[in-house]
């Protein structure tokens, strides 16, 4: 019961952060622009309860793009913990569905504009999923509409990902995404800061990967059943290779439980998921978020 209770409060602190929200979107008017940037924020950066959305770390990345480009924020829950509004999957559906009807609402209106995806923790969960959907060809727009998906700290993010900066070992806390990003694969890039266990969870970690894998199945539904079987699948194939269930009741013994509070308090401390404004991700010294914000400046 014990090992129960700890797995459930690391999936809740697996799938939140506290990030302040820094902005407000700001788009085009133009009506049919030429790249269309549907961005969404972190856990608690935005809100479906009305409103605009708050761009929070997102806010340097799409701040003073061309004037060709319009860019919208994505209203969803936001929240990760059951005595919030909603759970973390639920949230994070409900953001990607907001996002794949934006897309398809403007795709309609505008046949030439292409698109961009950006998100943020929970959103680049979000923005990773609706981009997976739109590589494999069964989302709401051809992959060729899409000019790129740029991902921040993402907690599904694969080895074999595009990773921007420095590299980091380990994948998401919540396990890559089965099938990858598809036709989009050579135009998805992400970017991890070393350290961030929300995006480099060491593949040994069983606890870690357990629960991130317990957020994303926090509300499963029919069409997620096929997809969450197989990533369960990853897990117990890789538990079983590590020796099976002693490996795993040895990351619970009291001596490793005391180890895993001491390692979140540090990873918590050292603010190094909230610091993507500051991570310098190559040789000039650009920042993930100046990164990003160029990256879509130059497919304008």
């Amino acid at each position: 019961m014990r090992a129960r209770r700890l797995v459930a409060i690391l999936s809740a602190a697996a799938a939140a952060v506290v990030v302040p929200a820094i902005g407000a979107p700001v788009a085009s008017a133009d009506p049919c622009p030429g790249l269309y940037v549907v961005a969404i924020p972190g856990t608690w950066e935005a809100s479906a309860q009305g409103g605009s959305p708050n761009a929070g770390m997102l806010t340097p990345v799409t701040d003073g793009l061309p004037s060709s480009v319009r860019t919208d924020y994505v209203s969803y829950s936001a929240t990760a913990f059951p005595w919030e509004s909603n759970v973390y999957a639920k949230s994070k559906k409900q953001a990607v569905d907001n996002a794949r009807g934006m897309i398809g609402a403007m795709a309609a209106s505008c046949g030439d504009t292409r698109f961009a995806i950006v998100g943020y923790s929970q959103g680049a969960d979000a923005a990773g999923d609706l981009a997976a959907e739109i590589g494999t060809g069964v989302g709401v727009v051809p992959p060729s509409r899409v000019a790129g998906v740029g991902l921040l700290s993402d907690p599904r993010r694969a080895e074999s990902d595009a990773l921007i900066g420095p590299g980091v070992g380990g994948a998401g806390a919540s396990g890559a995404r089965v099938g990858g990003f598809g036709w989009l694969s050579a135009d998805t890039v992400t970017i991890c800061a070393a350290g961030d266990l929300y995006c480099s969870t060491p593949e040994d970690d069983f606890v870690m990967r357990l629960a991130g894998f317990m957020a994303q199945v926090s509300d499963p539904t029919p069409a997620t059943t096929v997809a969450l079987r197989d990533e369960a699948g990853v897990i117990v194939r890789d538990l079983i290779t590590a020796g099976g269930l002693p490996a795993l009741m040895a990351q619970l013994d009291p001596g490793a439980n005391s180890r895993r509070v001491d390692q979140l308090t540090d990873f918590y401390g050292s603010q190094v998921h909230t610091d993507y404004t500051r991570y310098v991700v190559d040789g000039s010294g650009t920042t993930a978020t100046r990164w990003l914000h160029n990256w879509l400046a130059d497919k304008a």
